[in-house]
């Protein structure tokens, strides 16, 4: 079991910046895929970003890549988020997950992940 926490969320301005923080609560984090995912009112769930357990590899949509970075500390129990260059359609609500597959990083989709945080909502202005 991992119960998720997800915080750093807040109001912008378009080209600032915000790394979002998950804290992970839960023996098994440590082997569990990381992921981010958002949604904006009206629209799905969309990926983000995903990592690998140890970290060592990571997963990001095509349209954010180099603009987001996810990374995690395992000592910490938190996985990490950092949004560059912020743009109003950036504006959603923020979620982190976590997946009991070790592959799953690879997956793109909402059903790889078995545990989800409340979310944090992220508001970039113009």
């Amino acid at each position: 079991q991992v119960t998720l926490v997800e915080s750093g969320g807040g109001l912008v301005q378009a080209g600032g910046s915000l790394r979002l923080s998950c804290a992970a609560s839960g023996r098994t984090f440590n082997s569990a895929p990381m992921s981010w995912f958002r949604q904006a009112p009206g629209k799905e769930r969309e990926f983000v970003a995903a990592i690998s357990s140890s970290g060592s590899h990571t997963n990001y949509a095509d349209a954010l890549k180099g603009r987001f970075t996810i990374s995690r500390d395992n000592a910490k129990n938190t996985a990490y988020l950092r949004m560059n260059l912020l743009k109003p359609e950036d504006t959603a609500v923020y979620y982190c997950a976590a997946a009991t597959v070790a592959t799953a990083w690879l997956s793109r989709t909402v059903g790889a992940y078995s545990y989800w945080g409340q979310g944090t909502q992220v508001t970039v202005s113009s």
